[in-house]
């Protein structure tokens, strides 16, 4: 990930360290010298453009340059100094903060109210969200809880199908109406379902047109409306970029996302969405799916993604909900 960001700052930075360290820093008094500001400036404004490239939301590559400039304007230098470690340690310290803003412990949200937890999950076709559906039904299943499938998508048979082949590997209830059947009463049998049966978890399927679609984002009000979710997930795909970023802000406007599920992001070449999502909405990432299968899918840690963008070895998976 990131790979163009890296080629470019590798590429300037490489002149800078070429230069004297006359050329890149000044004399502050008897304790030594310091970076000049327009070294830094030159920098900081190649990395900005990579990280423009790499589909980072333009306010969220300002504010990422602008905490570098803050953490490194003014840093005492000698001859050992090494100006590629320096700022790629100040990039690494400010995509971490970025992505440790907020947080979501399911975990905890489940535990404090009465069963059904229900999870209502938006997005918009293509990105993932059935299977990221089916992933965390098995992680939950994995975890002692039962699980209700609800297939809200009644406008695709095959999202129905879809679906409904989930329920069947992971034996699990999935609820389910004749295609163009109403959703939000699909909805509304899963939830009931729960209670009379004492299952755990409902995760609600919804459909998804494009965004911009004024009747998806109704319905989606409506479906909030009668199932009364607990929590909301926005599913997109990584490589969808900045693209997603504009999916996520829609349907968090129409109906509220209080967490995010990314998807591909085993495939995701730049990494922008992960951070210009959670800068951009306020809302935290809380799974990530990294593959086909089931067990694919983890929790989403901040170090672990911190060593995906800067190429380290991955960090464990979390054993938590």
């Amino acid at each position: 990930m990131f790979k163009g960001l890296r080629e470019r700052f590798f590429s300037v930075s490489s002149e800078a360290k070429a230069k004297k360290i006359e050329d890149i820093s000044e004399v502050v008094d008897e304790s030594g010298r310091r970076l000049k500001e327009g070294v830094l400036d030159d920098l900081l404004h190649e990395l900005e453009i990579g990280l423009l490239e790499a589909d980072v939301a333009l306010p969220v590559a300002e504010e990422l340059s602008k905490n570098l400039k803050s953490a490194l304007l003014g840093k005492r230098i000698d001859k050992s100094f090494d100006i590629d470690e320096a700022v790629k340690l100040a990039l690494r310290v400010a995509v971490k903060d970025v992505l440790t803003e907020k947080s979501l412990s399911l975990t905890e949200k489940i535990k404090s109210k009465p069963p059904p937890f229900v999870i209502m999950f938006v997005g918009i076709n293509g990105g993932g969200k059935t299977t990221a559906i089916a992933k965390l039904a098995y992680r939950m299943q994995k975890r002692g809880l039962s699980c209700v499938l609800a297939a809200g998508d009644t406008f695709r048979a095959g999202a129905i199908e879809q679906l409904t082949l989930h329920a069947e590997k992971l034996g699990c209830k999935i609820i389910k109406h004749q295609e163009g059947g109403d959703p939000a009463a699909v909805a509304f049998d899963a939830v009931e379902h729960a209670k009379a049966r004492k299952k755990d978890v409902v995760l609600v399927d919804t459909a998804g047109r494009m965004q911009t679609n004024t009747n998806l984002m109704d319905e989606m009000k409506k479906i909030r409306r009668v199932a009364k979710p607990d929590l909301v997930f926005f599913v997109g795909d990584a490589l969808a970029g900045s693209d997603a970023v504009e999916q996520a802000k829609r349907f968090d406007a129409a109906v509220g996302i209080d967490g995010v599920i990314l998807t591909k992001i085993d495939a995701d070449a730049k990494g922008g969405a992960a951070l210009s999502i959670t800068k951009t909405i306020g809302k935290p990432i809380a799974y990530v799916s990294i593959g086909q299968e089931y067990e694919e899918f983890r929790k989403f840690d901040a170090d672990w993604m911190v060593a995906r963008i800067f190429g380290d070895p991955q960090a464990k998976d979390t054993k938590d909900l």
